[in-house]
């Protein structure tokens, strides 16, 4: 009897090669930059570039991972887009609108970081985090930390 074969997939121009990064900026940095192709993505973007444009990277992915473990929950709406509209949740949404952010360096970081957040392609440095807010503000909330990083304080 011979043993079955084993399928290889065909090389393509689709099949992708994947590189190991040794840190998040190196993977940040090897992102193409293109325009979300999608709206979810573009909220999530969008939410990363408001809420920590200004933060290290580990803060940029810990709230893109908060978006997304959000409307993965079941607890929240169940898209980036609805999670971000969600009233109360996020400071820089007005009326349920979120803004348009400016196209600059921060923006394709932002961009970079969703993709990366999406695609699971670096480890949550705050995992299974649903909550966070800037460190100068005192929620009072009982729910157990998960991480600190730059000016934010993450909760499960």
């Amino acid at each position: 009897m011979t043993p079955p074969s084993i399928p290889f997939p065909p090389a393509s121009s689709e099949t992708q090669l994947v590189i190991r990064h040794d840190s998040l900026a190196a993977l940040v940095a090897a992102t193409p930059h293109r325009e979300p192709e999608d709206n979810d993505l573009r909220c999530l973007a969008t939410g990363v570039y408001f809420e920590s444009r200004g933060e290290p990277l580990d803060g940029q992915l810990a709230v893109a991972n908060v978006i997304l473990n959000r409307a993965s929950s079941g607890r929240f709406a169940s898209s980036a887009c609805a999670v971000l509209t969600q009233p109360g949740q996020f400071s820089f949404v007005r009326r349920g609108v979120i803004p348009s952010p400016s196209t600059s360096a921060a923006w394709r970081a932002a961009v970079a970081v969703a993709r990366i957040a999406r695609e699971e392609q670096w480890h949550s440095p705050a995992p299974g985090a649903l909550f966070f807010h800037a460190r100068h503000v005192s929620p009072g909330w009982a729910r157990p930390v998960v991480a600190r990083l730059g000016n934010h304080i993450f909760y499960r």
